[in-house]
């Protein structure tokens, strides 16, 4: 069980989520954000797919990584913000099917470093097929809040 420091940390959270033009370019939303999980779902749509027909391995780790960090982001302080540094992912099967749904969890809350995982499940036909894991380091950057508006610098 994990207690988050900041008692508004799901506004917090989806307010981020919502500044991620990534996450905007691909359609993902992020419809549960609980204490140390986050769950981003993607909806199939041909723009994110390869040349199978699957959504693009490359896709899958953007929500993966975002889940899980969007996890750990959830128990930092107000004051703070987030950083990947490094994650491994392994796709276990083809990301074939109608939703993605990538499920963050916390292992381990560190002060500055916290190691996250994620799931991601293809759901076809009302079956979730495993399709990828990751496993993830996460950087805490206390007093460094995330930008409010997107940058227009070239």
């Amino acid at each position: 069980m994990h207690h988050p420091s900041d008692p508004d940390f799901a506004a917090r959270v989806r307010d981020s989520f919502h500044r991620q033009q990534a996450m905007v370019l691909i359609g993902a939303s992020m419809p549960v954000i609980e204490a140390g999980y986050t769950e981003i779902h993607l909806p199939h749509k041909p723009e994110v797919t390869q040349q199978h027909g699957f959504i693009h391995g490359g896709v899958v780790g953007m929500i993966a990584d975002s889940a899980a960090g969007y996890a750990a982001n959830t128990l930092t302080p107000a004051d703070a913000s987030v950083l990947t540094v490094e994650y491994k992912m392994n796709l276990l099967a083809p990301a074939d099917g109608e939703l993605l749904i990538a499920q963050g969890t916390v292992l381990k809350y560190g002060r500055t470093l916290t190691v996250t995982k994620a799931e991601v499940f293809a759901v076809k036909d009302g079956k979730k097929t495993l399709c990828a894991v990751m496993q993830q380091t996460i950087m805490t950057m206390h007093g460094k809040k995330e930008k409010h508006e997107a940058s227009s610098k070239a």
